[in-house]
């Protein structure tokens, strides 16, 4: 399976946390740049956060420093997006994103493979 699998979006408070995973079959995301990109109705998909390897080299989009974590678990084939501190704004489908190309970038069209999304919704 070459596509990404996105899953652990929900419904969540504001403050609260979320963990989103992405995944994929066969020891294809080791060299890859894996990246999350989000987009809320009517308006752009945007980076969010990205990772290479087991996360000596990661990438992080300015409005989600401090509160998001990515992370890679080589074993598992599994990327993870740590949120936490949660605000309303962050409402959006969240994407996971593998570029074969093994360096991070902002730019969508840059990157091969796409999931489908997950919803992440955040109440005020």
């Amino acid at each position: 399976q070459v596509q990404p699998v996105e899953s652990g979006g929900g419904l969540v408070q504001t403050g609260g946390s979320l963990r989103l995973s992405c995944a994929a079959s066969g020891h294809i995301f080791s060299n890859s740049a894996v990246s999350w990109f989000r987009q809320a109705p009517g308006k752009e998909r945007d980076f969010v956060a990205g990772i290479v390897g087991s996360g000596g080299n990661t990438r992080y989009a300015d409005f989600v420093k401090g509160r998001f974590t990515i992370s890679s678990d080589n074993a598992k084939n599994t990327v993870y997006l740590q949120m936490n501190s949660l605000k309303p704004e962050d409402t959006a489908v969240y994407y996971c994103a593998r570029r074969v190309a093994g360096v991070i970038t902002t730019t969508r069209r840059t990157y091969d493979y796409w999931g489908q999304g997950t919803q992440v919704t955040v109440s005020s």
